[in-house]
């Protein structure tokens, strides 16, 4: 694997002033893999249900993942180590619910990326249903993880992510929103049967278990250490911010267009969609729209399946050390570097060979196909949504307890603020997903 910026070397110490801009590339992988089916589509829906109304859901979301993803970010570089490697030393629970979880999650969402890329496909191109465009999308992005480089796949999914803010963002533009509307969905209106969808937004903007792939990508830049705090800040603000402006334009688009449409059954949310812009301001609308959600769902799908496939091979590799081992994945090994010799390193090169990473990238496309046959893309993202959510309270909790202790330097540890933003994400997730049990189930 390429692990550089450039090509040729990682990046071994900061860049200053301008050049921090021009260096900048994990926090967007992070943003175009989490910005995907879970938000885009859950967004439409929710605006198609409720209008704006659950615009607060979509920013605290976008504020508790820029917090979430700054400590994943800190752990990384304080610890110099993977949060695998922090799962572990908190005790077996910790990695046992992560194996559990990745395994489940990993079935749930390899259906919903697919199905996702299929229905742009499926209505720009026709000639297959949706779940034919969605098992060839499974298999391309198989194949292109398969013999990626990191450099070029940096690249790519830069371009894929400008495509998609500004088709999505242009689109929003265009239809023109009430601003009236727009301010009653800050208002914490909380409507009877939303707390799906409210779960969706909050737990989908900006991603949920890709969040703990971002330090994967920091190293393969060479970022590591302390004295990248700072970088890594404003990469992961970048990143969020564009999440969060990506995400209020869809609701907007969802709420002004599809308002008081059932969404959830069929994939004719998509097709409504695009047919209502292409009568209302032409087919070039329609065009613009179908290509800003081809460009959303391929890098979501493209990033969970090399992102996630590396949290998994390094939690196999996790369980396997005794306690008192680092279980350190190394994306990027800085030339003349040593390794001590209690740590278990390995190039990136290495691990994307391994049977592991391979292993699960086969899980996440060919088991799944078989929920591709239920016809229902849109629940399926719903559904990803809330068991995304499910991960949340986790992360929260165990970043807060790691970033509060002696594994991370001084430097690197929770001040009140993260403190206080990791502690809400906590209860905030645990809330709605205990009312969202209630309201199935009381």
């Amino acid at each position: 694997m390429n692990t550089s910026a450039t090509g040729t070397e990682p990046q071994l110490t900061p860049p200053t002033g301008k050049a921090r801009f021009r260096g900048l590339g994990p926090g967007l992988l992070a943003a175009a893999t989490g910005v995907g089916a879970g938000d885009l589509v859950a967004t439409m829906v929710a605006g198609a249900q409720y209008g704006t109304l659950l615009l607060w859901a979509a920013l605290i979301g976008t504020v508790l993942k820029l917090a979430l993803g700054e400590g994943v970010g800190r752990w990384h570089l304080a610890s110099g180590t993977t949060l695998l490697d922090g799962w572990r030393r908190l005790g077996r629970w910790a990695t046992g619910f992560f194996g559990v979880y990745i395994v489940i999650w990993g079935f749930v969402y390899g259906a919903t990326a697919m199905s996702a890329v299929g229905l742009p496909l499926n209505a720009l191109f026709g000639g297959l249903p949706v779940r034919g465009w969605a098992m060839i999308a499974g298999v391309l992005g198989l194949a292109l993880v398969w013999a990626q480089r990191y450099h070029f796949f940096e690249k790519f999914m830069t371009v894929l992510v400008l495509i998609k803010f500004a088709a999505v963002v242009s689109v929003a533009v265009l239809v023109t929103p009430d601003l009236g509307e727009l301010a009653k969905g800050l208002t914490f209106q909380l409507p009877a049967g939303s707390t799906v969808y409210v779960l969706g937004l909050i737990g989908g903007v900006g991603g949920t278990i890709t969040m703990a792939a971002y330090g994967y990508w920091m190293f393969a830049k060479g970022w590591k250490g302390t004295g990248w705090l700072s970088m890594m800040r404003l990469d992961n603000a970048v990143g969020y911010l564009m999440t969060g402006i990506f995400v209020v334009a869809m609701l907007i688009v969802g709420s002004t267009i599809l308002f008081g449409q059932k969404l959830t059954q069929s994939d004719s949310g998509l097709l409504i969609l695009g047919n209502e812009l292409g009568e209302r301001y032409g087919q070039w609308a329609r065009i613009l729209f179908l290509v800003g959600f081809l460009a959303v769902t391929t890098t979501s799908l493209l990033g969970v399946w090399n992102g996630v496939s590396l949290l998994f091979a390094d939690w196999t590799r996790a369980i396997r050390l005794p306690h008192g081992r680092r279980a350190e994945l190394v994306t990027a090994v800085v030339p003349g570097e040593e390794k001590a010799g209690d740590t278990a390193a390995y190039r990136a090169t290495s691990v994307e060979k391994s049977l592991p990473f391979r292993g699960y990238l086969l899980w996440l496309t060919f088991p799944p196909m078989f929920l591709l046959f239920l016809d229902k893309p849109f629940g399926l993202t719903l559904v990803y949504g809330v068991l995304g959510s499910v991960f949340m309270p986790f992360l929260a909790i165990t970043l807060m307890l790691l970033l509060n202790s002696t594994r991370v330097e001084r430097d690197g540890r929770s001040g009140w603020l993260s403190n206080s933003l990791l502690g809400a994400a906590s209860a905030l997730f645990l809330f709605l997903l205990i009312t969202d049990l209630v309201e199935r189930f009381g």
